[in-house]
């Protein structure tokens, strides 16, 4: 297709955007081809056919059931077709995914006499690296050694082992689900042809999940075709969530060794005195779909297939606008510089002339990000932003280990030591040793328009591309601080006794009592997810801010009401009694309360047996949920430990002089050394016992935001313990001074800072509605962002002074009004 006929298949779906989902059309989606953009359609037809129609359990001779059977069948023909392939020369088994369908491979490989020999593409998905487990012997391929293999006439890698399996497979992805590359559907062929030569037996196994997304599959030859063809409809369509393996009839036999049958495979069965059965012969795809086909899932897809086809026109069609879309966000990626020349961009995805064994990428794009000085930017970091703009992408490893290891040049040693390290799949540890562990991966699809591009190459330059050059000042500028901290005063000391919910306001006048793990009473509760145990949070559950808890001395509880609107069946509030009385508890098993998760980390909570307390929270929050308590005391996954530590930027500059300098991200700061940070205890807060804001550096940021034309935030959005003010106007110059800050004294207690607090887009839910926006977190991006992280407010923790026996060290206290003395170095 032609420029001119991508800007017209783009100008048609930017109409059916507007026209279809006016309330979408302002959103960019740049990930999983084959988005659900146009659900409404496909769901109005699907619902049709399901008002109108009745589809019965297929293995059954009632009216219905026969008409399952026959739609299913019409259904199956239909997808061979849209793939080009002849029902004669393969046959298509439904699967709950692509990765059933790989695994119905495996299973049968695995019953085959004498094992099987496995050979897979270091581009493959995880999913294909599982069938490793399977074999008698496996190696992993890299381009070249593909080509070797066919170009030495078919000799197997495998070939010298002394122990040699019967047959061999041969596995590839048609595009790498990670950088988009492509490769030659001819392997399967050519691998095949060259096994025959050898002697050997050579079956091929093609992923074509992320392929057939965006790109015609021809199988209209089977005599080049893969043997076995896995397929997601959900990447290709959005909906239904279902895979198929389309099978060519000639690899057929290979499933007769399968040893598992079930339900709907077999045509007799014998179990008393006997063990046997027969399986169904008429056809492959009666002998492999064990059990129940997912019926409505299936008559589903062809609700797809009309939809699809009817917005988009043919794959070719939508092949070459993708290819399009793709080549015009590589170019624009390509072209941005920081002021200093410097590339923003680090590229894993290429767009190079094509060859005749290079059948070029395909509309996914890879890459990581650099700061002006060479440094990596968190991936953590640009996916919380990310997700305010609206755009889907996704960043991590991928599941597709062998790509990433060769794209960011990761050895084994290097991925073994990570682990040991702490990295797991998911969590932050997103830059090691100097090197990513993960990579960003952008996906254009169907509804894809240039608009979108054009926005998320807006979105990088906006954020990420420095505008100034090495012998420039930073991005920001230098803010000196002056240390003139002889007025400032606790305005406002709050506890949230419910992790995530709603913070209590201690009354003025009200001593309040500072533990070694913070204020009391504070974070000693959280809500559970009943079938996972993980601590609920109001970055998945805005409505928790409106849960509201009252700390009631002269009754004894803690009375929890809901501000949101009246729910129907839901009490206007609940009471959990102070006390932790055992008998209000659920029994455990192990003796040590229920296992949960809080912040990535395990912990064992008490989880009330109240079904009216669990109720309330769940009609609330829409999710079965239960209320546990995690005291001070506990012992094992009964404890945590603070992780805050001083972040590169809390420094004393050379002069003596405590400065702040805001700028792009930098290599990722070591933690703290300090051994008190591993005995610093903590119950449910995410980092540390006590947060603290500085009402000055508020002001400044909300100035900041008013000149990009937007509102004013409150103090209560970052859920600070304690909110410090100076009672006379003191502007930007002490601003952010906490940052450098050793330690405090409120009152008669002293207080040791621990570092600046690391944000996520929590700080965008506004804690009397509930409403999400974009600020202040795109605000503090481009002022408070030091070395990837976005910070705002100070760590820290309380300090006892040993050997002294007063009322104050007994029972150390603050309160609204306390002079704040600050110790800045």
């Amino acid at each position: 297709m032609t420029d001119g006929g991508s800007w017209e298949y783009n100008d048609r779906i930017e109409a059916l955007r507007d026209y279809e989902f006016p309330m979408l059309k302002d959103n960019v989606y740049l990930d999983h081809a084959g988005t659900t953009l146009y659900a409404k359609s496909l769901m109005d037809k699907f619902a049709t056919d399901m008002t109108t129609n009745l589809f019965g359990n297929p293995h059954s001779a009632s009216a219905s059931s026969q008409a399952s059977m026959s739609r299913i069948e019409d259904i199956r023909v239909r997808v061979l077709q849209f793939f080009n392939a002849d029902p004669s020369e393969f046959d298509l088994v439904f699967v709950a995914n692509a990765t059933a369908g790989i695994k119905l491979v495996a299973d049968a490989f695995r019953g085959s006499p004498g094992g099987f020999d496995f050979l897979y593409h270091q581009a493959c998905h995880t999913s294909l690296v599982g069938v490793r487990q399977e074999a008698e012997n496996s190696l992993c391929l890299d381009d070249d050694a593909v080509r070797n293999c066919l170009e030495s006439g078919g000799k197997n890698p495998l070939q010298d082992l002394e122990r040699r399996a019967k047959s061999t497979l041969f596995a590839y992805p048609a595009q790498s689900n990670m950088n988009g590359q492509r490769f030659p559907l001819s392997w399967s062929e050519r691998m095949r042809k060259c096994g025959a030569a050898s002697g050997d037996r050579f079956f091929t196994l093609l992923d074509a999940a992320a392929f057939a997304a965006t790109s015609p599959l021809d199988l209209g030859n089977s005599e080049n075709a893969p043997d076995f063809t896995v397929l997601s409809f959900y990447k290709l369509f959005g909906f239904p969530d279902l895979g198929g393996l389309i099978v060519r009839r000639q690899a057929a036999p290979v499933f007769q060794h399968r040893r598992y049958f079930g339900g709907g495979t077999v045509d007799m069965v014998a179990c008393v005195k006997e063990h046997w059965h027969a399986t169904k012969t008429q056809s492959l795809h009666e002998s492999l779909e064990d059990g129940t086909l997912p019926i409505h899932n299936i008559i589903a897809l062809d609700s797809a297939l009309d939809v699809h086809q009817k917005l988009y026109g043919s794959m070719k069609d939508v092949s070459s606008h993708t290819a399009f879309l793709s080549r015009r966000l590589y170019d624009g990626f390509v072209a941005l510089q920081h002021g200093n020349g410097e590339a923003v961009c680090a590229m894993y995805s290429t767009f190079s002339e094509q060859t005749d064994d290079d059948i070029g990428n395909g509309p996914v794009l890879a890459f990581n990000l650099r700061s002006h000085l060479g440094a990596w930017v968190s991936l953590a970091e640009f996916e919380k932003l990310a997700v305010l703009k609206q755009f889907h992408i996704r960043t991590g490893g991928l599941c597709n280990p062998g790509g990433i290891a060769s794209a960011l040049g990761l050895e084994p040693w290097e991925i073994r030591r990570n682990f040991s390290a702490g990295f797991r799949c998911g969590n932050d540890n997103d830059v090691m040793s100097g090197k990513p562990t993960g990579v960003i991966r952008v996906s254009m699809g169907a509804m894809s328009t240039a608009s979108d591009v054009d926005k998320f190459i807006d979105f990088i330059y906006e954020f990420y591309c420095t505008r100034i050059t090495e012998s420039e000042p930073s991005l920001w500028g230098e803010l000196l601080v002056q240390q003139d901290p002889s007025d400032l005063y606790v305005e406002t000391i709050m506890v949230y006794p419910i992790k995530s919910c709603g913070g209590y306001r201690i009354p003025i006048g009200s001593p309040w009592e500072v533990r070694p793990e913070g204020l009391t009473w504070d974070r000693e509760w959280c809500l559970v997810h009943r079938g996972t145990g993980r601590a609920l949070s109001q970055k998945q559950y805005p409505r928790m801010a409106l849960i509201r808890p009252v700390i009631d001395f002269s009754t004894g509880h803690l009375r929890i009401s809901y501000r949101g609107p009246p729910l129907r069946d839901t009490p206007g509030q609940v009471l959990v009694p102070l006390s932790a009385n055992p008998d209000l508890f659920r029994p455990s098993t192990s003796g040590h309360g229920m296992t949960s998760r809080v912040c990535g980390e395990e912990i064992s909570a008490q989880v009330y047996r109240s079904d009216e307390v669990s109720n309330f929270f769940s009609r609330i929050l829409g999710v079965p949920c239960a209320l546990a308590r995690f005291p001070p005391g506990g012992l094992g996954k009964g404890m945590r430990h603070a992780k805050a530590h001083l972040q590169n930027h809390q420094k004393v500059s050379s002069s003596g002089r405590n400065t702040t300098r805001c700028h792009l991200p930098s290599a990722a700061t070591p933690p703290d050394s300090d051994s008190e940070s591993e005995q610093r205890r903590i119950l449910l807060s995410n980092e540390s016992p006590i947060l603290a804001i500085n009402l000055s550096s508020l002001e400044a940021l909300n100035r900041k935001i008013a000149q990009r034309g937007g509102k004013a935030v409150s103090a209560e959005v970052f859920r600070a313990n304690i909110v410090i003010r100076s009672s006379t106007p003191k502007g930007d110059s002490f601003a952010y001074s906490e940052d450098h800050w050793s330690r405090l004294r409120i009152g008669k207690q002293s207080f040791k800072m621990l570092g600046a607090c690391r944000r996520c887009h929590m700080v965008c839910i506004d804690q009397e509605t509930a409403n999400k926006s974009e600020e202040p977190f795109i605000t503090l991006t481009k002022t408070r962002r030091f070395d990837g992280k976005v910070l705002f407010g100070t760590h820290m923790c309380h300090v006892p002074v040993p050997g002294v026996e007063t009322k104050e060290a007994q029972f150390p206290t603050i309160a609204v009004g306390d002079e704040v003395v600050v110790d800045p170095v």
